[in-house]
């Protein structure tokens, strides 16, 4: 059966598709039996915005970048359900979310404090997860070390973005300079002011460069205003590991 993918996909998998996706996947708690050992993790995105998560110690850091953390540190080391349990008792416990939408993450990203402020509020949090009851005998605690990305970032200097790419269409030119990459997202300079493009959407799409001068401001695509506040636009990181 074929069936059209939406514009706004950020899969190239249509609806049903990407539902099965996710079912067999970690963050689904439909794989129990995998013995690699997991890493959880709080991870910093603004003022107030800290998530906890976990990842295959094999991935490193990637999963970090991939969400676009801009400060992140290691909470412990252990099997994958021990780290689940971690997350789910830091969760009850200290109201820390699994999951921030990537709308508020790109509304704060021109207004980050300095980097001892990230790390410090992510410092705090970490004494307090690993002084909880509950912590799984299972699961090693690691001493807290912030790791930035805001360098690797590119957010210094990095303007408020005025506009977000709803979705691709076919014969749609997207142009710009770049100004920042933070996860999927970037964030360019154009002729309409500073929009970002979830490069996730681009999934499937046969990508070609504009010819003609004056082509990389041109943006023909449609975009949807952002007015600075938490929640607006849409997009919430995926849950793959």
């Amino acid at each position: 059966m074929r069936v059209e993918v939406s514009g706004r996909s950020i899969g190239a998998r249509c609806e049903e598709c990407a539902r099965l996706d996710r079912a067999h996947s970690v963050a689904a708690d439909t794989i129990a039996d995998d013995p690699r050992p997991y890493h959880v993790y709080l991870a910093w995105f603004g003022p107030g915005m800290v998530k906890v998560g976990i990842t295959a110690v094999e991935r490193g850091s990637a999963r970090l970048l991939e969400q676009g953390a801009v400060c992140f540190g290691w909470l412990g080391r252990g099997p994958l359900m021990a780290a689940r349990r971690a997350e789910e008792v830091l969760r009850a416990a200290l109201k820390v979310p699994d999951r921030i939408p990537y709308a508020d993450k790109r509304v704060v990203r021109a207004g980050l404090p300095a980097v001892e402020e990230r790390a410090r509020e992510l410092a705090v949090l970490h004494a307090r997860a690993l002084g909880l009851a509950g912590w799984p005998e299972s699961l090693e605690p690691v001493a807290f070390e912030a790791v930035d990305h805001f360098g690797v970032f590119g957010l210094d200097g990095l303007p408020a973005a005025d506009g977000v790419v709803s979705e691709l269409v076919a014969g749609g030119v997207v142009g710009g300079e770049v100004l920042a990459v933070a996860g999927p997202d970037l964030h360019l300079a154009t002729g309409r002011g500073v929009v970002v493009l979830d490069a996730r959407l681009m999934s499937g799409w046969e990508l070609t460069a504009p010819g003609g001068e004056g082509a990389r401001d041109v943006l023909t695509v449609p975009v949807k205003e952002l007015r600075g506040g938490a929640g607006e636009g849409a997009g919430v990181q995926d849950g793959l590991f």
